[in-house]
């Protein structure tokens, strides 16, 4: 018994008859000007209901009323654009012919089934009812208490009933269209694309400084030389601090998702990586032949990322060998080059998720990356297209 009239307990019983309620106010208002024509405002419903706009209002109204707890989240059952085709506007239309119609329906059986129970409880005193016409047809009696549950029952079932109705009839007629889940699909898509590029940003970022400043401690440790220690403490600083830089603009990101992302470094700032690496140890040979600087942001900003994690590569498996880096644009192609001595002969040196992150990153550009032996040397190449 408990468990049946638990509905009577819930705020979203009553916020869905309110609901339900509110075209009655509309009908009331018309019924005060012309009662002769109830039909009128069911009619005026239609061109009503194709202004875009009433749909968000509708959505928004039964967000709020008839599925509160949903309110705010991602996958709503309710949509709280403005209709988008006229698909949306009839959709809208015959929602609000049908919300009238229930409306009317819950505001008579909330006005007349108080009422029956109530004359019921008159005939059971022993008074004739003095407007009911069902319970004319009865004597008063004693017995007519017998029936007063009965209206309030039927009221407790029709307001809880046309509370699952209305709310269903609104996740049918008022839930996205076909295009709002598409627009909707692709806005995650996009979100999930733009957290798995912040990763690649951390790992490539502080990976790289990671591996510097660890190469760099080695060294000096078994250099034994203070002059080359104080060296190796600046440099390892120097990547702290731009690491420290790096984190900053990822964090900005993740902090103001309308931030333009011009702020990442691109490959105009590649003289800082160039350098850590030969503090580092590395013998890096590096030429850079035509417009970099004139390469398209996104393009600059991957094509950093990809020598970045490169010279990690090389400075992590190989340690201080000659590198070779060739940054060349030319024929609307950004090519990347970076060539380094296998260390003792190995085929496989440099292999990891490192090497996934470059082919990933050239494939989101339309371009492609070989990593591999190549010539007895360990080569990562990226040909990345410009437009």
């Amino acid at each position: 018994m408990a468990r049946f009239l638990r509905p009577l307990l819930w705020g979203t019983t009553y916020t869905r008859l309110l609901h339900l309620w509110v075209p009655m106010l509309f009908i009331s208002v018309w019924l005060y000007i012309d009662a002769t024509r109830p039909w009128v405002p069911a009619l005026m419903l239609v061109p009503l209901g194709l202004i875009p706009a009433v749909r968000r209002g509708e959505g928004v109204q039964a967000r709020f009323m008839l599925a509160p707890g949903e309110r705010g989240g991602e996958d709503t059952a309710f949509s709280v654009a403005p209709s988008a085709a006229m698909r949306d506007r009839w959709r809208t239309v015959l929602w609000l012919e049908a919300r009238m119609l229930l409306g009317v329906t819950a505001s008579m059986a909330t006005v007349w089934l108080p009422m029956f129970a109530v004359d019921l409880t008159r005939s059971a005193l022993g008074y004739w009812p003095s407007g009911d016409p069902v319970i004319r047809l009865l004597d008063p009696h004693w017995s007519s208490a017998l029936l007063v549950p009965l209206p309030l029952l039927a009221l407790y079932g029709t307001v809880v009933g046309l509370g699952e109705l209305i709310t269903a009839l609104a996740r049918r007629l008022l839930g996205p269209s076909p295009s709002e889940r598409l627009a909707a699909l692709e806005e995650r898509t996009e979100q999930l694309l733009e957290r798995n590029r912040i990763a690649r940003e951390l790992h490539d970022s502080i990976g790289h400084a990671l591996t510097v400043a660890v190469v760099q401690a080695g060294a000096a440790r078994a250099a034994g030389d203070p002059e080359f220690t104080a060296r190796a403490l600046t440099a390892i600083e120097e990547t702290g601090r731009d690491a420290l830089e790096d984190l900053e603009r990822v964090l900005g990101v993740l902090r103001e998702a309308d931030r333009p992302v011009s702020a990442r470094p691109t490959l105009t700032d590649a003289d800082r990586l160039l350098e850590s690496a030969r503090t580092s140890g590395a013998k890096v040979d590096a030429e850079v032949s035509g417009p970099v600087e004139t390469v398209a942001g996104p393009v600059s900003r991957e094509g950093y990322r990809i020598l970045q994690e490169s010279l990690t590569n090389v400075l992590r498996h190989a340690g201080s060998v000659p590198v070779r880096v060739r940054i060349e644009v030319r024929d609307g192609t950004l090519s990347l080059e970076v060539r380094n001595p296998l260390p003792d002969g190995r085929s496989g040196a440099g292999r990891g998720s490192g090497l996934r992150g470059i082919r990933e990153r050239a494939a989101l550009l339309g371009g492609s990356a070989r990593t591999g032996p190549h010539e007895g040397d360990w080569q990562v190449h990226a040909e990345l297209p410009l437009h």
